[in-house]
C-alpha cells in the first residue's frame, strides 16, 4: 500500500511541475532583463540619434559610421552602467537618497514657508509680480537680435494662441485640434482691413484699429464652428475642429481673387501711431513688437484671470468634470461651450493682427495643421487649465528646439522634443506647473475615488 501511495503522490507531482516551469517562462521574459533589453535599445537608438546624419546617395552609410564608430560603445557602456547600478547597488542608491531628503527637508520646509508667508501678503505678492514684469521689459535688451526675433516671431505669438487654446481644452474640457485657424482668420483680417488683399475694404485702418474688428471676427468664427458641434465630444468634436482647419487653410490657399492665394499678401501695413504732433511706425526692429505683445498678454490675463474665477468659468469647470451633471444643475452648456469657443478664440485675433503686420506677408503656408499640435502640445506641457503653466510651458518649449539650433542637426532638433513630451506624460501628466483643481482630480484618479480624470490610472491607484 505504501508503495502505491508513493507511486500515485510521485505521478502527481510531475505535472504540477510541468504546470510551475510553464508558468515560470524563460529567463529573457523576466523583469531583469527586460530592463536590460530596453536600456540597451535606448543606447543604440541614441548613437544612432547623435551620430552621423546621413547622406542622399547612401542610406546606410549613418548607420555604418555610427555602429562602427566608438559613439556606440560609449551609449552601450552608459546603458550597463545605469542597468547594473538599479539592479545591484539600487536600494543603497534609494537610502543615499532618503538621507539626502531627509537632510534637505528642514531647510526646504523653512523656504516653503517664507515664501508661502510673503506671497500670502498682498504687498509681498504684488511686489514679485512687479518684479517680474521688470525682467520681462528688459528681457529683450539683454539678448541678441537672433533671440529678439524668437521672443516676438514665435514665443509672444504662441503665448498668445495658448492663453487662448487654455480656455477651450483646460478649462471647459473640449479638444480643439484646429485652433491655428482663427490665428489665420486674424491674420488675414489685417491684411484685408489695411488693404493688403486683391478684395478692396470699404475704408482702410490702422492696425490698431483693426484689432477689435479681427477680434471680432474670431468670435463670430468661433461660435460658427461652436453651433454645430454643441452635441459632439472627445475623438468626434476633435475631427470636426481639425476639419474646420483645413476649410480654413484650404479657402485661404485655393482663392486667388479674395486671398491671393499661395502667393499669400505682401508689403502690409505695419503699426502706427499718428498723433498730428508726434509720429511712430514701427519698423524691423523686434523690440517694440515684443513690448506691444506684453502689453496685451498683460491686459488678456488680467482679464482671464478674472474670468476663471467668474460664475461663467464655474460653468466651464462643470462642463469639464461632467456635462450631463452640469446640465442636470442648471448650467447652460450650449451658451457656455459657445462661450468657450468664441472667448477663447479672441486672443487669435490679437496674436493674427501682430503676426501679419510684423511679417507684413501673410501666406497660407504659415498656418498648416502641425502648428495647432504644437500649441495644443504647449497647454498640455504647462498645465491645462493653469494660466502660470501654459506661459512657462510655451516658453520652454519653443525655446528648446531655438536652443538646440547650433548643438544638434536641423534634422534632430523636434526628436528631442518629442522625447521631452513622452517623458513628461509618462512620470508627470499634469503638467509643468498645473492647476490646483487638475492636481486634486489627478490624485483622486491614482487613489480610484470618483470619476476623475485618470490619464492612464486604473481604478485603486494601480497604473497601467
Amino acid at each position: 500500500m505504501s508503495g502505491g501511495t508513493t507511486t500515485t503522490a510521485a505521478a502527481g507531482k510531475a505535472p504540477l511541475s510541468a504546470a510551475a516551469r510553464l508558468r515560470r517562462g524563460a529567463w529573457y521574459q523576466r523583469p531583469r532583463w527586460r530592463r536590460l533589453g530596453a536600456l540597451l535599445a535606448l543606447a543604440v537608438v541614441m548613437a544612432q540619434v547623435t551620430g552621423e546624419q546621413g547622406v542622399r546617395n547612401d542610406l546606410f552609410h549613418a548607420l555604418e559610421q555610427n555602429f562602427t564608430g566608438g559613439g556606440v560603445a560609449l551609449w552601450v557602456g552608459a546603458a550597463l552602467l545605469v542597468w547594473l547600478i538599479r539592479e545591484f547597488r539600487g536600494d543603497a542608491v534609494a537610502r543615499a537618497g532618503a538621507r539626502l531628503r531627509e537632510s534637505t527637508a528642514r531647510p526646504a520646509g523653512t523656504v516653503r514657508e517664507v515664501s508661502a508667508r510673503l506671497l500670502g501678503q498682498r504687498l509681498y505678492r504684488w511686489g514679485a509680480l512687479a518684479a517680474l514684469l521688470v525682467v520681462l521689459i528688459v528681457l529683450p535688451l539683454t539678448v541678441t537680435t537672433f533671440w529678439q526675433q524668437v521672443l516676438v516671431d514665435q514665443i509672444g505669438v504662441y503665448v498668445l494662441l495658448a492663453i487662448g487654446l487654455n480656455v477651450v481644452i483646460g478649462w471647459a474640457g473640449m479638444l480643439d485640434l484646429g485652433f491655428i485657424a482663427f490665428f489665420a482668420i486674424g491674420a488675414y483680417s489685417s491684411a484685408y482691413w489695411t488693404g493688403g488683399l486683391p478684395v478692396e475694404p470699404p475704408v482702410e485702418l490702422n492696425n490698431f484699429l483693426v484689432i477689435p474688428l479681427a477680434v471680432l471676427t474670431c468670435l463670430v468664427a468661433g461660435v460658427l464652428l461652436g453651433a454645430p458641434t454643441l452635441r459632439l465630444r472627445g475623438d468626434y468634436l476633435a475631427i470636426v475642429t481639425l476639419g474646420f482647419h483645413e476649410i480654413v487653410y484650404l479657402v485661404a490657399k485655393n482663392s486667388p481673387e479674395l486671398t491671393g492665394g499661395t502667393r499669400g499678401a505682401n508689403g502690409l501695413d505695419r503699426f502706427s501711431i499718428d498723433l498730428g504732433f508726434w509720429h511712430y511706425e514701427w519698423a524691423l526692429d523686434p523690440v517694440p513688437y515684443y513690448w506691444l505683445q506684453l502689453g496685451f498678454v498683460c491686459v488678456i490675463l488680467v482679464l482671464f484671470l478674472r474670468l476663471e474665477h467668474s460664475r461663467i468659468g464655474r460653468a466651464w469647470t462643470a462642463i469639464r468634470e461632467d456635462e450631463v451633471a452640469a446640465a442636470a444643475t442648471g448650467v447652460d452648456t450650449v451658451r457656455f461651450k459657445l462661450l468657450a469657443f468664441a472667448i477663447g478664440a479672441s486672443t487669435s485675433g490679437i496674436a493674427g493682427v501682430i503676426y501679419a503686420s510684423k511679417q507684413a506677408f501673410v501666406n497660407p503656408e504659415q498656418f498648416v495643421v502641425l502648428f495647432s499640435v504644437l500649441a495644443l502640445a504647449y497647454v498640455v506641457f504647462g498645465g491645462m487649465g493653469s494660466i502660470p503653466g501654459v506661459l512657462v510651458g510655451t516658453a520652454i518649449l519653443v525655446w528648446l528646439p531655438q536652443f538646440l539650433r547650433d548643438r544638434v542637426d536641423p534634422q534632430d532638433r523636434y526628436m528631442y522634443l518629442g522625447a521631452l513630451l513622452v517623458v513628461m506624460m509618462i512620470y508627470r501628466p499634469q503638467g509643468l506647473w498645473p492647476s490646483r483643481r487638475r492636481q486634486h482630480e489627478l490624485k483622486m484618479a491614482e487613489e480610484g475615488v470618483g470619476g476623475a480624470d485618470a490619464l492612464g490610472a486604473r481604478p485603486g491607484g494601480v497604473r497601467g
